[in-house]
């Protein structure tokens, strides 16, 4: 079998209307495919005004706002035209995006149809919880993921440490890998543009601590927020630079008063914006990979990063950046403060970040997934794997 011969249908909760890394790496892996000469077909909600324009067919699936996060559109069901749609389309693979109703749907489908399905993991959804104060019910979350889990064929995870979180979780008994690239066209560290940082109110001798991505508690903008504030009671001097969009702007803003926020960025301007800071700090622990991470090193910039999922993966300890256990404001706050002082060894991680950065292209990382594809048609095909047909405890 060849890339040729797959025809691919992609079920994803949040294709193109709200941006974020895992529909962008969607968006690109479609793209990938389609040059390659595979079939895809997408299968999400639809809004009059997405983010950005689809990559490839997009069939738009029903779906309502959820309640306190009418951005995001939690698809409700699979209707009978997009059964036909999907019938008439014959994918001999299906990929399913999110673990939500639609993917649940989509993987019954699957295996009415004795079709294979696999399914990549974005981001830590258990973790969810403990920022809404529900952290009784995380135990629950990861009971409903891994029912879901255990009927894909095989489910691929961003970075071997989330990769091994799902081994421990005994979310799948097959676990590959799909990672993700970086543009370099657009992460650079020549697009460091001083007469931006001055027309934000930022001086050439001060230290940007930079945030990327979307405003909301669970990206930790408590825990930022925290150690931030134990740098000023240090009297360690530095500028806060955030660059992104979301319903806990104003919530952030208050707690960061003299913080720069920039808003949403993208392509050309984000590179600018990214390069900009002096580092990044990324005290998150949903991520199941860290995109913001890798472009921050790309641009030649030190991470102060939770030693968690994703930036465990990216982050050297101690040589491109410092990983740092979760919720430890005191230890973060010791890390910033070591890249706001030393000139030395900021640069220094830096230079060894955007080293590190060299081995991550796109077309690499979507290969791997043609070819976990691939291999689980092949085996469903030769009837030598297959996901349980019950529920394994």
């Amino acid at each position: 079998m060849e890339v040729t011969d797959l025809r691919i249908a992609l079920f994803s909760g949040n294709y193109n209307y709200v941006r974020d890394g895992a529909n962008q790496a969607l968006n690109r892996l479609v793209g990938y495919l389609l040059n390659q000469g595979a079939a895809v077909r997408v299968y999400s909600p639809v809004v009059e005004e997405p983010d950005f324009e689809p990559t490839g067919d997009l069939v738009h699936v029903p779906a309502l706002a959820l309640p306190g996060r009418a951005e995001y559109r939690a698809p409700v069901r699979l209707p009978g035209r997009v059964r036909k749609d999907i019938a008439e389309f014959a994918p001999n693979i299906f990929h399913i995006a999110s673990p939500e109703i639609l993917g649940h749907r989509a993987l019954s489908l699957a295996r009415r149809w004795n079709i294979p399905a696999v399914a990549s993991v974005h981001t830590r959804f258990e973790t969810y919880p403990r920022y809404y104060g529900l952290t009784f019910l995380e135990p629950l979350v990861v009971a409903v993921l891994r029912r879901f889990y255990r009927r894909c064929d095989a489910i691929f995870a961003p970075s071997e440490s989330m990769a091994q979180i799902l081994r421990e979780q005994r979310m799948s008994f097959d676990v590959g890998i799909w990672s993700r690239g970086i543009d370099r066209g657009i992460f650079d560290a020549r697009h460091r543009d001083l007469e931006w940082r001055r027309g934000h109110g930022i001086g050439d001798d001060e230290v940007a601590i930079g945030f990327v991505g979307r405003l909301v508690m669970e990206k930790g903008l408590d825990v930022y927020s925290d150690a931030i504030d134990q740098l000023e009671k240090r009297g360690v001097k530095h500028r806060v630079l955030v660059i992104g969009e979301g319903p806990a702007r104003e919530w952030f803003e208050r707690r960061l008063p003299n913080g720069v926020f920039v808003g949403f960025q993208k392509g050309a301007d984000l590179g600018r914006a990214v390069a900009s800071m002096d580092m990044l700090f990324n005290p998150s622990i949903t991520e199941t990979f860290g995109n913001v991470t890798l472009e921050a090193m790309a641009a030649g910039l030190p991470v102060v990063a939770a030693r968690a999922t994703g930036s465990q993966s990216l982050v050297d300890d101690g040589i491109t950046g410092r990983l740092v256990r979760p919720g430890a404001i005191e230890a973060f706050a010791d890390a910033l403060q070591l890249y706001c002082e030393d000139d030395a060894a900021r640069k220094a991680a830096g230079a060894a970040g955007c080293a590190a950065s060299e081995r991550y292209g796109w077309d690499q990382v979507n290969q791997a997934l043609v070819d976990g594809y691939l291999r689980v048609v092949r085996q469903r095909v030769d009837g030598t794997s297959g996901p349980p047909r019950s529920p394994v405890p």
